[in-house]
């Protein structure tokens, strides 16, 4: 069982791109955030070879994606965001990608992490992009076994001050396995509303209303929601 929201007073979010902790978890976020969860991101790549317009160079592209997953951010009250700024499409589980990871960890010092998880997902592919898979498997190695650990990452304590700090708790997204729903009809209008503010990935799609109704509807049909009702789903994994 997951710790409860009421024990709950930070989470961070550790993605591979902008938009994907909206496609996952952007209706969940909405009602941390209504509770006085204090919500952080982090978005390991600049997201530079997204969009379809040949016209926007990736250099532009790296700073709009940034400016809409701030606007993002603010449609489901989340304004603390970490960009990382690592090369869209070329991600890796590195020492590096984790010492970032951690370091944000220590920062934030978060209760809950949840990230993308770092198994391919064969019923949902098109989850399971390297960059995702990657950005999950550091932030794990990163809430164990290294965020807690005084000697992990040394010079973040003695040259930078950054206390270990332990995750109690940390939530995947994307999963065939997942353990733990959350019915997000009362939120999902601002789901919605995140998704729109990326508008150089959506705005060319006339169906992403109805494409995202479809996937809360059907997450909640196969984990015996009733109907009508809109549903994400995690698995939870214990880590202190």
């Amino acid at each position: 069982m997951p710790i409860s929201d009421s024990d709950i007073e930070r989470i961070l979010i550790v993605t591979a791109h902008p938009d994907d902790l909206d496609f996952g978890a952007a209706g969940t976020i909405a009602q941390w955030t209504a509770a006085g969860i204090q919500v952080s991101y982090a978005i390991c790549t600049n997201g530079e070879q997204g969009g379809i317009d040949p016209t926007i160079s990736r250099a532009d592209m790296r700073l709009i994606r940034r400016k809409e997953q701030t606007d993002a951010g603010a449609a489901v009250g989340v304004s603390d965001i970490h960009f990382l700024d690592y090369h869209d499409g070329l991600l890796q589980p590195t020492l590096e990608l984790r010492k970032d990871i951690v370091r944000i960890i220590r920062k934030v010092r978060p209760d809950r992490l949840v990230c993308q998880n770092p198994e391919r997902n064969y019923e949902r592919i098109f989850a399971s992009h390297p960059d995702h898979m990657a950005a999950g498997e550091a932030a794990m190695q990163a809430v164990y076994p290294d965020c807690g650990n005084p000697f992990a990452f040394p010079e973040l304590l003695a040259d930078e001050k950054l206390e270990p700090w332990t995750v109690k708790e940390a939530w995947l997204m994307s999963t065939n396995q997942p353990d733990h729903y959350i019915d997000i009809t009362d939120t999902f209008d601002k789901k919605l509303a995140a998704l729109h503010a990326h508008v150089s990935q959506t705005a060319h799609n006339d169906k992403l209303d109805e494409m995202v109704r479809e996937w809360g509807a059907r997450t909640a049909a196969q984990y015996g929601f009733a109907e009508g009702r809109f549903v994400e789903a995690f698995k939870v994994v214990t880590t202190a």
